[in-house]
């Protein structure tokens, strides 16, 4: 595991492991991985899974959509005409419905929240057509569909996160001993905790910021 995972060899070591070659089972091969991808992207914040979007919100909408592979904000900033930045500040969206209770209330948007999985709610509304800039966390391509021979970075870089994680899912499918499983999980937990360490604290690339989730690796118990 030194180079990590290609998709087809993930797959077979998890049915190695596992010791099932059934039709069902590796059928459901692909889901035990994406959940597994779903699990460590929402468990670990890693610098390489961010980029930028711009966008537009319209004159008297309070919403703004979010780009398709979106996972998390990090920031959302007002861009004027002379290319100045503002930052909005994010808040709870029961926090912009007290702040604005009447949506019609127009003007430069302050704060902004996240309505749901595919919208912020802005606050106010805004008073003309603004640019905004969003700094987010994005899911990455899946292994899965990325072909045989090829790697994706968490099977790459995170791979006994990728492998253990895939093998919970598999355990759990294939309703294993609760000892079986708690022992994936906790190796899971173990390669989180690494990757915690490398996400969190080591490739933070000098950022200082007061609102950087900061999140300590746990001791599995």
């Amino acid at each position: 595991m030194a180079n990590g995972f290609t998709y087809s060899e993930l797959k077979t070591t998890v049915q190695n492991y596992l010791d099932n070659t059934e039709t069902t089972f590796t059928n459901t091969l692909d889901t035990f991985i994406e959940t597994a991808e779903e699990r460590i992207l929402k468990a670990v914040s890693l610098p390489v899974f961010r980029k930028n979007s711009t966008g537009t919100a319209t004159e008297g909408n309070t919403y703004l959509a979010t780009p398709s592979d979106f996972l998390s904000p990090f920031s959302l900033a007002l861009v004027d005409s002379t290319g100045a930045y503002s930052y909005l500040l994010l808040k709870h969206v029961s926090w912009i419905r007290d702040y604005t209770p009447i949506p019609t209330t127009q003007g430069d948007p302050l704060f902004y929240g996240q309505f749901d999985e595919n919208t912020f709610i802005l606050a106010p509304t805004p008073s003309t057509n603004f640019t905004f800039e969003l700094h987010y966390n994005y899911r990455p391509e899946s292994l899965t569909s990325v072909g045989d021979s090829n790697k994706s970075w968490l099977s790459e870089n995170a791979p006994n996160a990728m492998l253990y994680g895939s093998l919970v899912e598999g355990a759990v499918f294939m309703k294993e001993p609760p000892d079986t499983i708690m022992l994936y999980e906790q190796k899971f937990q173990e390669a989180l905790a690494m990757l915690k360490v490398l996400g969190e604290y080591k490739d933070v690339r000098d950022e200082a910021r007061n609102d950087q989730i900061m999140i300590s690796p746990q001791t599995p118990q």
